[in-house]
């Protein structure tokens, strides 16, 4: 039940992402380059204060994960600038779908294998998405919008790929935007400023940062190892489904018939995919 609870505060942190990006996109009130250097500068720097609290600030420099900091950097640029046009909601759908892809090709590299009735919910999920985005689906998916989302997901899918070994998520994570900081920066400079940075979009931004992406981030790295990466992908498909809703209340978005039954279908294939866990355990036991 504690892993549970806590797996279900990660995605919610994971959902408010999409849902605080695009408020603060949508709305013109920031530019995605400023939204992602402020968002990773504030999590770096509450995530540093915590850890220098805890441990001394000489811990967070030991072997440093590169392959995490890219895969961190490459996630939050793309996830920025992809939400320019698409909708919270779907942004997440096309977001998390990478994510699952990204994760079980590198479960199965390393070795992992997965129950059938896993591979199943993994199925009914991403064909709850494919429904969901279909061509004349009433849901406009711009191709550029649609890459970038793309290249967040595979970072992220990396980077939570290298989650799973970590001794300490919380140091880990503190490590990853530390050193993830300077590359967003250098990038979002290259490519340019966006409109006039509100104070709305600033709260947003650092919102974003300091809470559900920093603490979020340190969370989801310590449940990750107990999760495992196929059951951890699944897990994560959960996000769209609040993303749709709150994208709903909250920025007033569409939510139509098909995405009900589009998050039906995939709330099915998750719990395939818990089942298959659950059942595996009893056979080991």
């Amino acid at each position: 039940m504690r892993l549970l609870a806590l797996t279900t505060l990660t995605m919610i942190a994971f959902a408010a992402n999409s849902l605080l990006n695009r408020a603060a996109l949508a709305g013109g009130h920031i530019g995605p380059g400023e939204f992602a250097a402020l968002r990773v500068t504030s999590g770096a720097l509450v995530l540093w204060l915590i850890v220098v609290v805890q441990s001394g600030a000489g811990t967070i420099w030991r072997r440093p994960d590169w392959v995490g900091v890219g895969g961190l950097a490459a996630y939050l640029l793309g996830f920025s600038y992809a939400y320019l046009q698409l909708d919270a909601g779907l942004g997440a759908l096309v977001l998390f779908a990478g994510v699952q892809l990204t994760m079980f090709a590198g479960a199965l590299a390393e070795g992992e294998a997965p129950p059938v009735l896993r591979w199943l919910g993994m199925a009914v999920s991403l064909t709850g998405l494919v429904f969901l985005a279909w061509p004349g689906a009433g849901t406009p998916m711009p191709p550029s919008s649609l890459a970038l989302m793309a290249v967040a997901a595979i970072g992220w899918g990396i980077y939570s790929l290298a989650g799973r070994k970590v001794a300490s998520p919380l140091v880990a994570t503190a490590s990853n935007f530390l050193l993830a900081t300077p590359i967003v920066i250098v990038v979002a400079l290259a490519l340019g400023a966006g409109p006039p940075a509100s104070t709305f979009g600033v709260v947003l931004a650092i919102l974003s940062g300091a809470v559900t992406s920093g603490l979020g981030y340190a969370l989801w790295y310590r449940v990750l190892p107990t999760l495992g990466a196929t059951k951890g992908a699944l897990a994560q498909l959960c996000v769209p489904v609040l993303a749709l809703i709150g994208g709903a209340t909250l920025l007033a978005e569409p939510l139509t018939l098909r995405a009900v039954v589009a998050s039906g279908v995939i709330l099915g294939g998750i719990l395939l995919g818990v089942l298959a866990r659950e059942g595996h355990d009893k056979q080991g036991a």
